[in-house]
């Protein structure tokens, strides 16, 4: 009993730290004098490093705890450490907004750590009880963040659509795996991999499926589960915004890959029909929506709306090549996505935000080196080689055809194409237009990371043959 209490120990030691460290800085921020929201930050950063390194080097193989209910493999680690990476960005990117805009709490980072426990957790479910306490873990923190600036009304009702609509996902959820476990009487992925492959459930199953898989869209904000995205994408302050399109996505993509492949390896032709839906209406959706939009955080909502549909391009292939494919786009997509925010968080004039498309005109002239970064984002966004993005879409779109999915990815290739007209309008507004007046200095850290974004995008092509190889083995490690 002692040695299964280890084991179990082992492999959550990283999330059991991160939310010790979160209690720690809940309760210095309570109880210490002053001011601590600077302690509080980087005491999160530090606790964010250290648990990033825990899960590289913690340990290696497959590790269960719990009964088998959470897993640690190659997959979870890659994801893990990714969805750290993002959390850190955030809370970096807050620093400066958060004083200046007079919504600093110390609240606001432990709150980031808690949910990226909860995102942790959701990574490594490996049962469908622990996939709804991770789920819910993270959601909880996030409806609280997104209404974190208690005196802007856009703030507020940013987070009440976020948590009514999230709710409503979460009974979808709960009904899904109810069904599930109705017919198949287990919990745990491998026993309801046992179970179907032995018959058990057959269409009760498959209608809780379409619930799950219904839930778990709704947090990577596909369509027709999109409806939330762009009003708390707009409502929320920007550090916020950027955290939303970052980690969560990918800790929700993740285990969306898990829960399908895992429990449901013997039923593709069932899931992949809903996935390939689902894909093909986030596509449209964020290539034709986003074409009107004046707004950048909306536009980069639809954005973040249509990039959801081109990583299911290869959930729905179905394949360890689709997985594959999945990991890479999610690992571009959440630099590229934060490199953009931190662009948007740079467009402010005497300390004041501004969001319109429009004040980036003439950038170019008031402002080179942040014009050419989001201009370079903006590229990448749009797929255009030898840039990051598009190799993003070049793996999921191989998956697919490998998969003889070729309409999907002729679909993808299409909405890929419409979908670069607003990213090329943003590049045109910078360089073309007459100047509107220009920014406030960028803090350091802001331009650090979209520096670090816009480089990353442009030697991608250098240095992607070992992170191919990183998303491979994660891969092969669900297989």
């Amino acid at each position: 009993m002692w040695l299964l209490e280890q084991a179990d120990a082992a492999a959550v030691l990283p999330e059991i730290i991160l939310a010790v460290i979160a209690m720690v800085l809940l309760m210095v921020g309570v109880f210490r004098k002053g001011e601590t929201a600077n302690f509080v930050n980087l005491a999160s950063l530090f606790g964010l490093a250290v648990v990033a390194l825990l899960v590289i080097f913690g340990g290696s193989g497959r590790m269960t705890a719990f009964g088998g209910a959470f897993v640690v493999d190659t997959f979870a680690r890659v994801m893990k450490v990714l969805i750290l990476f993002g959390s850190a960005a955030a809370i970096t990117l807050s620093v400066h907004f958060m004083k200046e805009q007079k919504i600093e709490k110390f609240e606001y980072p432990i709150l980031i750590l808690l949910a990226t426990v909860g995102m942790m957790m959701m990574v490594s479910a490996n049962d469908l009880i622990s996939l709804y306490m991770g789920l819910e873990l993270q959601s909880l923190a996030l409806y609280v963040v997104a209404a974190i600036d208690r005196d802007n009304a856009r703030s507020s009702e940013a987070g009440l659509k976020y948590f009514v609509l999230g709710a409503l996902s979460s009974g979808m959820l709960l009904y899904g795996a109810s069904l599930i476990y109705g017919f198949t009487g287990a919990t745990g992925f491998p026993e309801i991999a046992a179970a179907t492959a032995a018959g058990a459930g057959g269409l009760g199953v498959l209608f809780g499926i379409v619930f799950v898989i219904a839930g778990l869209a709704f947090k990577v904000s596909a369509v027709p589960f999109h409806m939330w995205t762009p009003d708390v994408y707009e409502g929320s302050p920007t550090p916020v915004t950027a955290f939303f399109s970052a980690a969560p996505k990918v800790a929700a993509m993740a285990l969306l890959v898990r829960t399908v492949f895992a429990p449901f390896s013997g039923l593709v032709p069932d899931w992949q029909q809903i996935l390939v839906f689902v894909s093909i209406a986030s596509m449209v959706l964020g290539a034709f929506a986003a074409i009107g939009q004046t707004n950048i955080k909306r536009l980069l909502a639809y954005s973040s709306i249509g990039n959801m549909g081109y990583a299911l391009v290869g959930l729905a292939a179905g394949t360890q090549e689709g997985v594959r494919g999945v990991i890479i786009y999610m690992m571009i997509y959440m630099i590229m996505t934060l490199g953009s925010f931190a662009c948007v968080i740079a467009m402010a004039r005497k300390g004041r935000q501004v969001e319109e498309i429009s004040d980036l005109a003439g950038l170019a002239r008031t402002d080179k080196m942040l014009a050419f970064v989001l201009a370079m984002l903006m590229f990448s966004l749009a797929g255009i080689p030898p840039l990051a993005g598009f190799f993003a879409k070049y793996f999921v779109f191989l998956a697919a055809i490998q998969a003889n999915l070729v309409t999907l990815a002729v679909i993808g290739v299409v909405a890929s194409v419409v979908g670069a007209y607003y990213y090329l309008r943003i590049v045109k507004i910078m360089y073309f237009d007459e100047p509107a007046p220009g920014f406030d200095p960028m803090h350091g850290e802001v331009r650090l990371i979209a520096v670090l974004a816009g480089a990353f995008s442009l030697v991608f092509v250098l240095i992607a043959q070992p992170l191919v190889n990183l998303a491979g083995a994660a891969a092969a490690s669900l297989f």
